[in-house]
């Protein structure tokens, strides 16, 4: 094998390697933009449960009011 046919060689096995990685980032990149849609979502639920509910009588409940008796 000559050094042209060793470099030629290294060259191919390179870009193979830069394509499979340039497909790995962008998985990645899928599923980091798939996360802080979830992350948005749950940081927005956790909002929603954190306000006072609407149509009570304005007082907040506690909830040890809501256990069952034998507790």
């Amino acid at each position: 094998m000559t050094d042209y046919d060793d470099t030629a060689h290294r060259l191919t096995n390179l870009e193979v390697k830069v394509s499979f990685t340039e497909d790995l980032v962008d998985q990645l990149e899928q599923i980091i933009v798939r996360q802080q849609q979830q992350i948005d979502m749950l940081i927005r639920q956790v909002a929603d449960l954190r306000q006072p509910q609407a149509g009570g009588d304005g007082v907040g409940r506690n909830v040890r009011d809501e256990l069952p008796p034998h507790y």
